[in-house]
């Protein structure tokens, strides 16, 4: 959930909770800064490739071999890692040999291993070493290979796996369709998107809210083209709701609008409605019912929901339409968003806020912050 001057950004968007890279031909991915928000847990991949972790950890989900929550980051072994996405009670991730690995909660099979065996340390998808790209959401997971096949696991109650619902629950990939042509997906509660090499986006899933974007209330069990064009970008999926820019910068939303997590006012929306009028988006990111984004020009943006002053706006304020955060001016589009937000500066500072029941936000405390402070990855 994913991964800064207008090259920085583009070079540091987000692949991941839902996978935020742009649609272009899926490759192995380099080392770089990264971060990823769970329900109440939090990792990130630093630039030297070491993965680090903290908050909740009752399913496992840090990765440190305990059940034991940090409130302060811990390293997850001595790999390097290329990408990492967290769902509401697991992880993945995507080492630099470009294996997939999952640990935390699995009830529902999301993590792959052809089993519904809990798992508190690191556990690798089978054998293959082709993975590009990985998201995860509540109880299912999607990756993309770097042949630009997409295959999904996990909980398939409303056709989220896109299989057309011929299975309930799958505890090991599946493709998804024979397309080879995929270039990122994003997970949400129960719907799945992802965009192909030439800029189309498609949807399905849960649709109860009109998260899929095709103007329905209902579900739809296999991939269907969200409308007709083929200049999307960037991508990510909330609880109900799904986000994306375009290439031309502008940014899009769609889904259940509740807390105005869709940057609108009014109630949900079966079709994108666009964010304002600007078109220097760079990147966003989506979690629960709140949504951030930064802009070419450095800046950073949430809205959304706010009980836990996630929007870092020092308040507790639900926001119908973007609030900028603070002045700084070197946010990169790496933003991992849900009830507590990170992300990174251009200098490589992490930043977090919003809820810290679990110490999630890696300060060391348990104290809810309705702005960004800084983490120490060390």
């Amino acid at each position: 959930m994913a991964g800064a001057a207008t090259a920085i950004l583009i070079g540091l968007i987000v692949a991941g909770f839902a996978g935020t890279t742009g649609a272009a031909s899926a490759a192995a991915a380099p080392v770089r800064a990264e971060v990823a928000s769970g329900y109440a847990h939090t990792c990130a991949i630093r630039t030297d490739g070491g993965l680090w972790c903290w908050g909740s950890n009752s399913s496992g989900q840090l990765g440190d071999g305990t059940t034991t929550a940090r409130a302060t980051p811990a390293r997850v072994g001595d790999a390097t890692w290329v990408a990492v996405d967290a769902g509401t009670g697991f992880t993945c991730g995507i080492r630099a040999d470009a294996s997939l690995w999952c640990w935390g909660s699995n009830t529902r099979g999301q993590l792959g291993d052809g089993t519904t065996t809990r798992r508190t340390a690191p556990v690798q998808m089978g054998t293959a070493t082709g993975w590009a790209t990985v998201s995860t959401g509540d109880s299912h997971t999607c990756a993309v290979r770097t042949d630009g096949t997409l295959w999904c696991w996990g909980f398939n109650r409303f056709g989220q796996l896109g299989d057309g619902a011929v299975v309930y629950t799958a505890t090991a990939p599946q493709q998804v369709g024979t397309a080879t042509n995929w270039a990122n997906v994003a997970t949400g509660y129960a719907h799945t998107c992802a965009t192909r090499t030439d800029g189309a986006l498609w949807c399905w899933g849960d649709s109860s809210a009109g998260q899929l974007g095709l103007g329905l209330l209902s579900y739809q069990t296999t991939p269907a083209q969200v409308g007709a064009l083929t200049s999307w970008d960037t991508l990510t999926a909330g609880h109900f709701s799904t986000c994306a820019t375009r290439t031309d910068g502008s940014l899009w939303c769609w889904g259940e609008n509740g807390y105005g997590q869709l940057g609108v006012t009014g109630t949900y929306r079966t079709t994108p409605v666009q964010v304002g009028t600007d078109t220097g988006w760079a990147g966003v990111r989506a979690g629960l019912d709140t949504v951030c984004a930064a802009r070419t020009d450095g800046s950073l943006w949430c809205w959304g929901n706010n009980t836990a002053g996630q929007l870092g706006d020092g308040s507790t304020t639900h926001r119908y339409a973007p609030v900028r955060i603070g002045a700084a001016t070197n946010w990169t589009a790496d933003v991992a968003a849900g009830f507590h937000n990170c992300a990174f500066r251009a200098d490589d500072t992490l930043w977090c806020w919003g809820d810290n029941a679990s110490g999630q936000l890696g300060d060391g405390t348990t104290t809810p912050r309705p702005e960004p402070r800084q983490v120490t990855l060390a």
